[in-house]
């Protein structure tokens, strides 16, 4: 039997980009030769799970064997367990979780934008916590507090104090820590000196509660358009091209490749030479 490395893409802030973090991790991942579960713990919104279900139908309609992750579900009525009682939901948690751990190389668990007791869960049982922050001060309140007037970085923050808990837990529990990258997602290509600003406190902060920093995802169309197809950019090819391409599907394929290294996934992280492979004939 396998054990699972386990990695809980993790941010109480919603629209930082988890589920398109998760999605790209996981696609790499199965791409790269891993057997991957999933466990999508948005209940009510279960984007991560939606997506993998639209690459299953596109797989059937284009007569493609691009991989699939498993997906092992809590309930077969995600909404009913999303207004259950949290010890509920836990029990439904943990005999999923137990039989993905047991099953697959990766067990990727992607949470809601809020404090739950699911999320804490998966926290504490983390090997890996990858969480994607968009560059501004809004999102960073939530990992670390600044001087209104100075700037300057005065204390960690709820999620940064969430994640130190989980820290602990696991040491205690297991005996090991867990890792913990902060991805600088969405990059403006404007707005110089707010990235200067937002970028000095991270790693003032990064400091004081022990988190790496990597590069997260761009906002770009390409991320965006091939949702609902259940396809990424670590899918696209010769054969695959639901969509025109471009210099830009290039660029992506690039960006994901450094994500997948600053996540000390660099075995998974495909080859760097992808002209050819994308937009060559």
């Amino acid at each position: 039997m396998s054990q699972a490395r386990v990695i809980v893409i993790g941010n109480e802030k919603g629209g930082a980009g988890k589920s398109t973090i998760a999605i790209h991790l996981i696609t790499a991942l199965l791409h790269g030769g891993a057997k991957v579960g999933l466990l999508d713990l948005d209940l009510r919104q279960e984007s991560t799970a939606r997506f993998f279900s639209n690459r299953k139908a596109w797989n059937a309609a284009a007569e493609a064997r691009l991989p699939e992750p498993t997906h092992y579900r809590l309930t077969d009525d995600s909404l009913a367990l999303a207004a259950a009682d949290p010890i509920v939901q836990l029990k439904a948690f943990e005999p999923a979780f137990i039989e993905a751990h047991k099953q697959v190389d990766f067990l990727v668990i992607d949470t809601p934008g809020g404090d739950t007791g699911l999320s804490r869960a998966a926290h504490g049982l983390a090997d890996l916590v990858v969480t994607p922050m968009n560059d501004s001060f809004v999102d960073f309140d939530l990992l670390g507090h600044v001087d209104p007037v100075t700037l300057e970085l005065l204390k960690p923050s709820i999620y940064s104090l969430t994640v130190w808990e989980a820290r602990k837990t696991k040491a205690m529990s297991r005996g090991k820590s867990l890792d913990w990258v902060v991805l600088r997602n969405r990059l403006s290509p404007s707005d110089a000196r707010n990235r200067k600003r937002v970028e000095e406190r991270m790693v003032a902060l990064s400091r004081r509660v022990g988190f790496s920093i990597g590069p997260g995802l761009r906002d770009r169309v390409i991320y965006r358009e091939l949702f609902p197809f259940g396809l990424t950019v670590a899918d696209l090819s010769a054969k695959v091209r639901p969509v025109p391409m471009s210099l830009q599907h290039i660029a992506a394929r690039q960006e994901l490749r450094a994500l997948m290294l600053a996540l000390g996934l660099g075995d998974y992280a495909g080859e760097s030479g992808l002209v050819a492979d994308l937009v060559g004939t």
